[in-house]
């Protein structure tokens, strides 16, 4: 980001190639910083800083395109050749009106609001580490987007097909570029090679639409002759990519081996919803004891057999998510947080091995966490089918006992056992004291819990022994509800 105002500065000098490149690079890198960081960091400075970065990279891009293809004429083109004169005159008009746009733009840039940015920035992106499953899994996200338009693209090679193809890669290369270092080491040099490949292709399309345009041709014959040059040129580029691309050897394959697989799939999106929530929630380690002692809860209740089922959902992991993000709210307002926690995790966009049904269980159970109780007039509901409300009461009521036991023991119950004991659901905590104004507030938190179960919940201490081993005090303390 420091380097951006560097470049500026050389840039508004006279506009040059090669300064005007270098810009653009340097603007192009924070931007791709920008995109992959705002996956996991929902600050607001992120997409402000991208989007003043790419109005002035747009401004400086008809520039460069156009520098870029007097570039192409003169090594296509023989010198004394009147069509290659005549390109070069007509591009070299068209640089001189593209050069008065870009030092506008280049003036008009906010320098100052720029290194504010890039003072607060870095301490964000700081608090995330590079290489990490999290980037491995947006890495693959990016993969598999850019090898659909792969595919596409082989099937019909045309210039739509083959931009967006190069538009795919250079998004999945810029997360490995600046997230995944070890990746980066051993796979830079055939991503360049792609990169710039599908790069002159773009650049050869671009040339030959605008010499038609302008009938830069003095006869038909001239006219055949540049087209077979640039045929020749593009052709022989589509050929090394089909060669490095397709096949079993291809670097498809050899990329996709690095990047997470089957179970780590899902586990790496989780990752990315749990830091998601990190960088929102005020109080992240109250949510991360409560998915504790709620995955306890549930693991207990599975156990005894009373824990709903779903033949093609993971309801423990959508009970994680829930109670990493039932916090998320509080980013915003404390009053109805758990109406904003709602709203804001049923707008993310589901991450690869997650579906969207899964987030909008996770949103409807983050939502009853707290508050009253759920009832079919609400919204959060509605959306479901019978059985998956059923899903929903479940989870929230397990969700919402499970953050009284830390709310309301202020962090010091950290293990619970669930047992079944003459027709009542027992809950045995260590840390608990029945004689407590917290044991009011877990009481008052267990109350969901039985009416979906059926069954009252007792609620008492457990004894811990030096050796580690738990076991239930004798004392029955009253029924928490």
């Amino acid at each position: 980001m420091r380097r951006v105002p560097e470049e500026c500065q050389r840039a508004a000098v006279d506009l040059a190639p090669d300064p005007v490149h270098d810009l653009r690079v340097a603007l192009r890198r924070c931007r791709s910083m920008a995109d992959g960081l705002m996956a996991v960091d929902p600050d607001r400075a992120w997409k402000d800083m991208k989007k003043a970065g790419r109005t002035l990279f747009r401004s400086l891009g008809e520039l460069r395109d156009v520098q870029v293809m007097m570039d192409w004429v003169r090594k296509l083109g023989p010198a004394d050749d009147s069509e290659t004169q005549a390109l070069l005159a007509l591009l070299t008009t068209r640089e001189q009106e593209q050069k008065t746009v870009a030092a506008q733009a280049v003036r008009s840039f906010d320098l100052r609001q720029w290194r504010k940015w890039s003072r607060e920035l870095p301490r964000r992106a700081a608090r995330i580490r590079p290489g990490s499953i999290v980037f491995q899994h947006l890495a693959l996200e990016r993969w598999t987007a850019a090898h659909e338009l792969h595919r596409r693209a082989l099937r019909n090679r045309s210039q739509i097909a083959l931009h967006q193809l190069r538009i795919g890669i250079k998004r999945f290369r810029y997360i490995v570029e600046n997230f995944l270092p070890q990746q980066h080491a051993a796979w830079s040099s055939d991503l360049k090679e792609l990169q710039d490949l599908l790069g002159d292709i773009h650049d050869l399309d671009v040339l030959w639409l605008t010499a038609t345009q302008v009938n830069a041709f003095a006869s038909p014959e001239s006219r055949e002759r540049w087209h077979a040059i640039v045929t020749e040129a593009r052709e022989k580029r589509i050929a090394r990519y089909r060669e490095r691309m397709v096949g079993p050897a291809s670097l498809w394959n050899v990329w996709r081996a690095e990047l997470p697989q089957g179970k780590q799939v899902q586990a790496a999106a989780m990752a990315r919803l749990k830091l998601w929530a990190s960088m929102l929630d005020p109080d992240f380690p109250h949510s991360r004891r409560v998915g504790e002692l709620a995955g306890q809860v549930f693991d207990g209740l599975g156990r005894l057999g009373l824990a709903t089922t779903s033949p093609n959902q993971d309801l423990r992991s959508i009970l994680m998510g829930a109670a990493w993000m039932h916090d998320v709210g509080r980013s915003k307002h404390e009053k109805g947080h758990h109406k904003l926690a709602y709203r804001m995790i049923a707008r993310l966009t589901p991450p690869l091995g997650r579906t969207a049904t899964d987030l909008r269980l996770m949103a409807a159970v983050a939502r009853f966490h707290r508050g009253e109780l759920p009832q079919s007039r609400h919204k959060a509901l509605q959306e479901f089918a019978v059985d998956q409300r059923r899903i929903v009461l479940q989870l929230a009521a397990i969700l919402r006992f499970a953050n009284a036991l830390d709310g309301a023991s202020h962090g010091q119950i950290k293990r619970v056992q669930v047992a079944s004991e003459n027709g009542h659901l027992l809950i045995c905590a260590a840390g608990y004291s029945a004689w407590s104004r917290s044991a009011e507030e877990i009481a008052g938190a267990s109350y969901l819990l039985e009416l979906v179960l059926r069954r009252p919940v007792l609620v008492k201490p457990l004894k811990v022994s030096p050796n580690g081993n738990a076991r239930a005090h004798k004392r029955l303390p009253s029924k928490a509800s």
